[in-house]
This record gives structure tokens, C-alpha cells and sequence, in this order.
């Protein structure tokens, strides 16, 4: 009843209703980071793997905004600015929508391979996270090249594959190694709340999305896609620098 009054009058708008949600995605884990961090119950131990879990989660929540745009912008870019045709085959913009899945089939026994293959030599947590996210950047300045003549002409749909392979290289480098840091670095009285943590990092992601998908019909595709990419490679990069502290924070956990 009170959600139809609120329709009726004109207040529960869909813009709303996102906004909310889009305040809640970034507000929540900042709550619970809080509540954890001030609680008697995590040690000091605890407490230092959980400062070190925060840049991660700020790595992941870049990562997810630029990956569940695959859904959003790049299916309206398939749609509308590629040519639906290779090799004489005619495509439909919607058969993009598999190439994530597809990608993961094939490369991530060839990332889990890879990973016992290197043992103890492979790329500590941080790095893998910073890997995740430079490739999703790259992934996103890799559309920026089709698009830098400005012709608005239809561009070929092999710039769309690429795109969604780097962004498939870069999850499973860190979408898997999330899950599994996450429950190493969870303080022991809050292991189920910490675990939520992880997937509320995709919620942060798609509430930044909310904001900034509405740039893509006001700036340029080259800016959009540029700018965008830019910001998650420079994280990575800090992320990268900063992963000696991030380790020793970390107290063991590899």
C-alpha cells in the first residue's frame, strides 16, 4: 500500500529506486568494514588482513564495473555501431553475450594449470588482482581504437572479441583468487559477514555502473572507453606498488 501511494504521488521513480540502490552498493561494505574494524571480537592479527583485504576490494569493485558492462554497453555497441557480418556469416548482436562464458570454459582450466604448474613461484594475491584489473582496462582501450577516426562507421566485431577476451584473462585472475583470499583474510567471528564482502564487491561495481553508463550517450566513445580504461590500469599499477604492504598486512596469508 505505502509503495503505490509512493508511486502515485510521483516520489518512487525508477531513477530513484536506482539511486537508492546505487547508495546502498557503496554504503553497505563501508558499514560493514566499520563494524568489523571497531569490533572487540577480531583480534589484531585480524585487523591488519583486513586492511589489507580493503585495496583488493577497491581492485575487485573497478574490476566488476568494467566486466558487467559487457551486458550493458558493449550488447548496445554490438547492437549498434558493429558490422554483424564476418567471413561471409551473418551475426546476431546477441550471440556476443556467450563469448564471456565461452572464454572461461576454454582458458580457465588453462589459468588452474598454470597456477600448480608455477607452485610457489606464481604471482602473490595483490599481483593477481592488479593483473585482473589492467586487463579489464585494456580491454575497455582496446575499443577506443576502432572508434578514433570518428567516422561513426560500423566497426568490425573482432575488436568486440578481443575485449571480451582480455576482460575473461583478467576474472580469472582475479575472480577465483577473490573468493579464495576472502575467506583467509575473513576475521574469525565475522568468516560468513566477510564472505558477503566478496560478492557485495560486484554490487559496488554495478552501483558505480548505474552512474556511469549514463555518460555513454554524452561524451565520445573514445573518451567513454578511454577514460574508463585509464582509471583501472593506473589502480592496477598502484596496486602493484603497493603490494609489498599489502603483503606483509596480509600476516602470512599467501
Amino acid at each position: 500500500a505505502v509503495i503505490i501511494v509512493l508511486i502515485q504521488t510521483g516520489w518512487l521513480t525508477i531513477q530513484r529506486v536506482i539511486d537508492t540502490v546505487s547508495i546502498l552498493g557503496i554504503v553497505i561494505p563501508v558499514i560493514y568494514f566499520i563494524v568489523m574494524f571497531t569490533s572487540k571480537k577480531a583480534t589484531k592479527t585480524e585487523k591488519s588482513r583486513l586492511a589489507a583485504y580493503v585495496p583488493l576490494f577497491v581492485a575487485a569493485a573497478m574490476f566488476w564495473a568494467i566486466q558487467e558492462q559487457g551486458a550493458t554497453i558493449l550488447a548496445l555497441y554490438a547492437d549498434q555501431r558493429t558490422r554483424l557480418s564476418f567471413a561471409g556469416m551473418h551475426l546476431e548482436s546477441s550471440w556476443f553475450q556467450s563469448l564471456n562464458p565461452l572464454f572461461i570454459v576454454i582458458f580457465a582450466p588453462v589459468f588452474a594449470w598454470i597456477w600448480m604448474k608455477l607452485g610457489k613461484r606464481q604471482p602473490s594475491t595483490p599481483i593477481k588482482f592488479a593483473i585482473g584489473i589492467i586487463l579489464a582496462g585494456l580491454s575497455f582501450l582496446v575499443m577506443v581504437l576502432p572508434v578514433m577516426g570518428g567516422s561513426g562507421e560500423l566497426v568490425s566485431p573482432l575488436w568486440l572479441v578481443f575485449s571480451f577476451l582480455l576482460v575473461v584473462l583478467g576474472e580469472l585472475c582475479l575472480s577465483p583468487v577473490g573468493l579464495s583470499v576472502t575467506t583467509k583474510l575473513a576475521p574469525a567471528a565475522f568468516s560468513a559477514q566477510t564472505m558477503s564482502m566478496w560478492f557485495l564487491t560486484n554490487a559496488c561495481g554495478q552501483a558505480l555502473n548505474a552512474k556511469v553508463v549514463g555518460l555513454f550517450d554524452k561524451i565520445s566513445e573514445a573518451a567513454y572507453f578511454g577514460s574508463i580504461g585509464l582509471v583501472s590500469i593506473i589502480l592496477g599499477i598502484i596496486l602493484i606498488l603497493l603490494s609489498p604492504v599489502i603483503k606483509r598486512a596480509m600476516k602470512g596469508v599467501q
